[in-house]
């Protein structure tokens, strides 16, 4: 696929419509919850089928959004207090305008591949700004948009709902509703502080020396070739199998297992055989916890910043395969009821005490970890609003992360047909994701 740029320019915040531009630039301290996930850009791809508006009206609507969502046009640095923060200064997003002289439909890769990474603006050199995108255009008529943001302005959720806005802005609708700003002075700490929490060995960790990972070594991930990165459809019946199966030994008393504990409990378990790894090896899964609903008072779903931690079940890998695909379940099921109001709590209480400078501890979430065997991390959109993203022409009929090959990460997204069928994009070594497609359907 040859993507020929044909434009890269700055799209500033448009305030022509009669909103009132601000008088000054201000700072705002990134939360406790900003400073703790990924430091860096996170791209998405959106597919759209024609017709589509011109690119001049999907840039317009960007500049319209910008005037609502100006940290999406700020820039993120170390504030007067020294605490790293984001400038308010309307400085602009990234905007990039691309054409392919061919069809998409034999353009776009059926599957994750590097190419993927031709659709977005580039994100491993670090961009200033903290949103970019990139629109390409197909000789089909398709449309390609690919998004990138900066993690620590805003999660998924916050993604999508700007996302959202810049749609309906595009089509020159009210950006409704309104955004909540308040990511500097939300998260107060309580008086005393109470961490209740082992916060130093879940979200933060002493910085790692520079050596090879013994454990690695032991485990032979050392030894293997190429990473790939997959994707595998899941329909909706297979799905409702899974779910079925893996509540069929619940008292009625219980309600079933969800969608994702389901899904990821199976994976988990596929992937985990699919790896050889058996009795005497631990095997964890990182799974994104949104606090929205879990802190008291919740914290509103228009809310713009993150408000993610994380939870982390735990199995020994011969136990995990051995057993019942509900046992899986059952410890997703309790390891994410565990991260509730009274951890998001102590988790502010910790992460705002000085404890992290002054100890030098570092977040957990590490992009640079390129292989998580014998572990998984998993990254489920299905309840983030990310197909909402319509300029005029529908929403997008193809909604996929970019070309992601750390060894064990796992992406979960809803299909487009809103039937209850959805995609795993799974990244392992080349002899692993062979075992598994296998074994995947294999419902256990």
């Amino acid at each position: 696929m040859k993507v020929r740029i044909e434009s890269s320019k700055i799209v500033k915040p448009s305030y022509e419509d009669g909103s009132e531009a601000p008088a000054h630039a201000r700072w705002v301290t990134l939360s406790v919850f900003d400073k703790v996930t990924y430091g860096e850009h996170v791209a998405i791809i959106f597919a759209f089928r024609p017709p589509s508006p011109p690119n001049g009206e999907v840039e317009l609507g960007l500049a319209k959004a910008l005037t609502l969502y100006r940290e999406c046009a700020g820039r993120i640095g170390e504030g007067p207090d020294r605490r790293r923060s984001v400038l308010l200064n309307d400085a602009g997003a990234r905007f990039v305008e691309a054409t392919v002289d061919a069809p998409l439909a034999v353009s776009l890769p059926s599957g994750p591949s590097p190419e993927v990474r031709r659709l977005h603006p580039r994100i491993d050199d670090g961009p200033v700004e903290l949103v970019q995108v990139q629109l390409t255009r197909f000789s089909c008529g398709s449309l390609v948009v690919g998004f990138a943001g900066h993690h620590q302005i805003a999660d998924g959720q916050a993604t999508a709902n700007f996302l959202s806005a810049w749609g309906l802005a595009t089509r020159r609708l009210p950006m409704s509703p309104a955004p909540v700003f308040d990511r500097g002075t939300r998260f107060v700490p309580r008086e005393p502080p109470l961490v209740e929490f082992p916060h130093r060995q879940v979200e933060y960790r002493a910085k790692k020396r520079n050596v090879v990972d013994e454990e690695e070594v032991e485990l032979g991930v050392a030894g293997h070739d190429k990473v790939k990165v997959h994707r595998m459809y899941l329909s909706k019946e297979f799905v409702a199998r899974v779910k079925a199966r893996a509540s069929s030994g619940l008292p009625p008393s219980r309600r079933g297992y969800t969608t994702f504990q389901s899904v990821a409990a199976h994976l988990w378990r596929a992937i985990t055989a699919a790896r050889g790894l058996g009795a005497g090896v631990s095997t964890q899964v990182r799974i994104s916890v949104n606090g929205r609903t879990r802190m008291r008072p919740p914290v509103p779903r228009d809310y713009f910043g993150n408000v993610v931690l994380w939870a982390f079940p735990r199995c020994d890998a011969g136990d995990l395969v051995s057993r019942p695909v509900g046992h899986a379940a059952e410890l997703i099921y309790r390891a994410i009821a565990d991260v509730d109001d009274a951890y998001f709590r102590s988790f502010v209480d910790l992460a705002s005490s000085g404890v992290v400078e002054a100890e030098g501890l570092v977040p957990t979430a590490d992009s640079e970890q390129a292989v998580l065997c014998p572990d998984l991390e998993v990254d489920a959109w299905l309840g983030i609003n990310f197909h909402d993203l319509d300029f005029g022409g529908g929403g997008p009929f193809r909604v996929m992360p970019t070309y992601y090959p750390m060894e064990g990460s796992l992406f979960l997204v809803p299909s487009t047909l809103d039937d209850g069928s959805m995609e795993a994009y799974v990244a392992l070594f080349d002899d692993h994701l062979e075992e598994l497609k296998r074994i995947c359907h294999k419902i256990t």
